[in-house]
């Protein structure tokens, strides 16, 4: 059956349990195969766009001996950080937006980018207002790049990230850079602490090759839109995201590499990132399964995957983003089709699978470093403080050798998630989970369809989800990424990056844009009215196939138990063929509601 999209309605909410309570809306979106806009909730939840690549014009400082200005933004759009104005403006915070995009730029800079804009909410609507701003070094305007060049030199690229419970803001640099080839023009070598006014203790004055200043987590300030420090004390790796948790102290990190090393830093200070012991991840280590690293000596963390895997550190399949709940930790492991060949030489050095890898792989009649190993979407992850074990939380799939079509293909199908985040409703947690497809086969797609990444909520509260426990919230267009997902601490509103979309949608879609989805927070419609209304009809009805309008509208169909199974735009008819007969109820933009049957 072809994927649809709800979030249970709450019907006769005095009656449902505390548990069931928490989330009090009801949107729902039908998913198109290749929609040509990201299909978005309506009402009761407002979508704006906030932020648009490529189009919104950012404002620049002086790098490359070019005055201070304005470019175009970078497109790309990825990680999204918060960081709350608590000094009594009435703004709601800083918003930072990651440019996973490479480009040389003689305005912004060479390598990736962010952009950081500040946001308030309307009083009335509780949309969200992008907020004029004049910085410190004299920039004006609502858009505004991050500097790099002039602090601690260019980023390879800037994908994921993370927030500390204080606001601060880290950037992390992705993909692996090993050339300074076609993107970055400087090539003198970097020596450390020379042009961050913050530098880092134990390592300034230190010189390396201007490549190796590539592929860190990144400190910025988004109050003042400049670069702070790269953290050279947590090793040089191709960083996904990473979390800090409620002590302001402990640090995980996870990079995007085959293997992938799960990293942990705890600070000796609260709040100073700069001194502490960085670990690997090591399952089978005995006492602690965390192996301590050396991040005093800068050659080691300049090649901190070899020197861990030396230690014995347990191998993962692309680990992406990081994201906390009730005192664990939650990361996406976005899977590899056939890994074997990228990890056996790691494993010959005293690298050891994460166990789950060998039970999959034992499943499969192979072993991990195999050819014939398949791990096509990947899983969330989940590790425990207590317990100082990683384990799987939600497996990808359901597995298929070749993609069933559209009128065969389960309700839910996850494929590698990528982005995770977190936004607390009514005091429940629920996790963000963003898909980044690898691959359009094996059933990550129905056959013969396009690329469409889809993000789906789930109850952090659950302890062993599955499949049927994920809620669809979003639906990119073709072509897209979704990530970047994250809640706003009022828990009102989900800001999200749709990236790199196909070129031929239609405006802003044709973009990577950052949106917002406000009205978490509110009550929607408790039961569904029979009404039938002079200006809005439906006939025949009964029906057979065809559901006719008596003009255009925008129209959502529920099922006899008050679920909204689909939604329609702009329809002035409906083929309702493939229902299964009985009563359903449709419900136009307006809130006119009425009964038909299919027979």
């Amino acid at each position: 059956m072809m994927k649809k999209t709800l979030l249970s309605a709450l019907v006769a909410i005095g009656t449902i349990g505390a548990a069931e309570a928490q989330i009090k809306f009801d949107p729902s979106i039908d998913t198109a195969w290749a929609p040509i806009e990201a299909k978005l909730p309506q009402s009761p939840l407002k979508t704006q766009v906030l932020f648009i690549g490529g189009y919104h014009m950012v404002q620049t400082t002086d790098v490359y001996g070019n005055n201070a200005g304005e470019a175009l933004a970078k497109q790309w759009h990825d990680f999204i950080g918060i960081t709350p104005d608590n000094s009594g403006s009435g703004d709601l915070g800083w918003v930072t937006v990651s440019h996973e995009m490479i480009t040389s730029n003689d305005s912004i800079g060479d390598g990736g980018g962010m952009t950081v804009f500040k946001v308030k909410r309307d009083p009335n609507t509780d949309s969200l207002i992008i907020v004029d701003q004049t910085l410190a070094d004299g920039r004006s305007g609502k858009f505004f790049n991050v500097d790099f060049v002039s602090t601690v030199g260019e980023t390879g690229m800037n994908c994921g990230g993370i927030v500390s419970p204080d606001g601060r803001v880290w950037t992390a640099e992705e993909w692996w850079q090993s050339s300074l080839a076609s993107t970055f023009r400087d090539t003198v070598d970097f020596t450390i602490g020379t042009t961050a006014p913050a530098g880092f203790p134990g390592f300034n004055g230190q010189t390396i090759d201007r490549v190796e200043n590539l592929n860190y987590m990144v400190e910025i300030d988004p109050k003042q839109a400049k670069a702070v420090r790269k953290q050279y004390n947590w090793g040089r790796q191709p960083f996904e995201g990473g979390v800090i948790m409620a002590d302001n102290k402990t640090v995980y990190l996870g990079a995007d590499n085959t293997p992938a090393i799960f990293t942990k830093f705890v600070a000796n200070t609260a709040g100073d990132f700069t001194t502490g012991t960085t670990y690997a991840y090591k399952h089978d280590a005995s006492g602690s399964n965390w192996i301590q690293m050396d991040n005093t000596n800068l050659t080691e963390m300049l090649n901190f995957t070899d020197s861990a895997i030396v230690r014995g550190a347990t191998m993962f399949n692309r680990l992406e983003w990081v994201t906390k709940s009730g005192g664990k930790v939650y990361f996406t492991e976005t899977g590899r089709a056939n890994p074997g060949s990228r990890w056996t030489g790691s494993l010959a050095n005293g690298g050891v699978f994460a166990p789950h890898h060998i039970t999959r792989a034992t499943a499969q009649g192979t072993t991990p470093d195999a050819t014939a190993y398949e791990d096509y979407y990947g899983r969330v992850l989940v590790y425990d403080p207590t317990t100082d074990d990683v384990t799987v939380h939600l497996e990808g799939g359901p597995d298929f050798a070749t993609s069933p079509a559209v009128n065969a293909y389960p309700a839910v199908h996850l494929s590698n998630p990528d982005g995770i985040g977190t936004i607390t409703i009514n005091g429940q947690d629920y996790l963000l989970i963003q898909e980044d497809l690898n691959q359009t086969d094996h059933g990550s797609m129905p056959a013969g369809k396009g690329t469409t990444c889809e993000m789906y909520m789930l109850d952090a509260s659950i302890a062993s989800p599955t499949l049927n426990d994920l809620t669809r919230l979003v639906v990119g267009p073709e072509g897209a990424e979704i990530t970047g997902a994250v809640g706003t601490a009022d828990g009102k509103t989900i800001l999200v990056n749709i990236q790199h979309p196909n070129s031929t949608h239609p405006f802003p879609y044709n973009n990577s844009v950052t949106l917002a989805i406000t009205g978490f927070d509110e009550n929607t419609v408790s039961n569904l009215e029979y009404e039938m209304t002079n200006n809005f009809s439906v006939y025949p009805n009964p029906t057979t196939r065809m559901l006719n309008f008596s003009r255009p509208s925008d129209v959502a169909v529920y099922d006899n138990q008050g679920k909204r199974i689909r939604v329609y735009r702009g329809q002035a008819s409906i083929d309702v063929s493939d229902l299964t007969p009985g009563v359903y109820f449709i419900q136009n933009d307006e809130g006119q509601t009425m009964k038909f049957i299919v027979e």
